[in-house]
C-alpha cells in the first residue's frame, strides 16, 4: 500500500519524472522504511525471544553458562513492558538505524529487479506466474545478498544486552560493521546467508506474484494504463484543465 502511495505522490509532486524502475526503486525505498518504523518493536521483541537464555537451575546453553541475573522475557507484552520500562520508547527502537539503511536499498532494490526483470518479459506472458515467481525470486536473491551485512548488524545490536560480547556495545551501525570485520574477518557479515535465502528468495517470489496476480483478478488496471491527473492552477489561481502523466 505505501509503496503504490508513495509511487503516486512522486509522480504528483513531480509530473515530469520519468516513470520506470528508478521511480520503483525510490518509491520501494520509502514504503520499506515506513514498514520498518511501523513495526519494528515486534522485530525487536522477536529477536530477543528467540536469542534468550532459558535459565533452569545449571544449564549450559550456546557453549556458556547460564547466570541467574539474565533476562528471561515471559512473552510479547512482558517483553515489551520491561524494554520500555529499562530503556523508555528509546529502547523499543534500539538497532532500528541498521535496519533502515538494510531495508532502504533492500526494498528499494527488491522494487527495482522486479519490475526491471518484467520489462524483459514478452507481452504475451505478462501475467503468467512462472515469470512472476522467477522475477521475484531473483529480486528477493540479489537485494538480500547486497544489504545482508546490515542484517548482521541490526541482530548484533538488538541482542547485545542479552550477550556477553561487547563486540558492537556503545558502537554505530557502521562502527559496528568494522568491528565485526576486525576482529571475525568480513566472512561474518555473511553468515547465515545461504541459509536466509530459504526464507527470503520464496518470501518475495510468493509476495510479489500474489500481488501482481490478486491486481489482475481484481481487474486493477496496469500502472500503464492509467494516468495520473497532475491538477494545474491557472494565473489567476483557479483550476486550470488538469495534465495528464502517464
Amino acid at each position: 500500500m505505501a509503496y503504490e502511495e508513495y509511487r503516486r505522490w512522486i509522480i504528483l509532486g513531480f509530473p515530469n519524472v520519468q516513470q520506470g524502475p528508478v521511480l520503483d526503486l525510490v518509491a520501494g525505498s520509502i514504503a520499506g522504511g515506513t514498514a520498518v518504523v511501523s513495526t519494528y518493536p515486534l522485530d525487536l521483541v522477536r529477536t530477543k525471544l528467540a536469542y534468550q537464555l532459558q535459565v533452569k537451575g545449571t544449564v549450559n546453553l550456546s557453549l556458556r553458562e547460564s547466570k541467574p541475573s539474565e533476562q528471561v522475557y515471559k512473552g510479547i507484552l512482558d517483553c515489551l513492558k520491561i524494554i520500555y520500562r529499562q530503556n523508555g520508547l528509546k529502547g523499543l527502537y534500539r538497532g532500528m538505524a541498521p535496519s533502515l539503511y538494510g531495508i532502504f536499498p533492500y526494498s528499494g532494490l527488491k522494487f527495482y529487479f522486479y519490475e526491471k526483470m518484467k520489462t524483459h518479459v514478452p507481452e504475451e506472458h505478462r501475467r503468467d506466474i512462472i515469470p512472476k515467481l522467477a522475477c521475484g525470486s531473483v529480486a528477493g536473491l540479489l537485494g538480500q545478498t547486497i544489504t545482508y551485512p546490515l542484517d548482521v548488524v541490526r541482530r548484533q545490536m538488538q541482542v547485545q544486552a542479552l550477550s556477553s560480547s561487547n563486540l558492537v556495545k556503545g558502537k554505530e551501525t557502521f562502527g559496528s560493521l568494522a568491528m565485526i570485520v576486525k576482529h571475525q574477518g568480513w566472512k561474518q557479515l555473511f553468515s547465515g546467508l545461504s541459509i536466509n535465502y530459504l526464507k527470503v528468495v520464496p518470501s518475495a517470489a510468493l509476495g510479489f506474484t500474489v500481488y501482481d496476480s490478486m491486481r489482475d483478478w481484481l481487474n486493477v488496471p496496469s500502472r500503464e494504463q492509467v494516468p495520473v491527473v497532475v491538477p494545474v492552477l491557472s494565473e489567476d489561481g483557479s483550476d486550470a484543465a488538469p495534465v495528464h502523466s502517464s
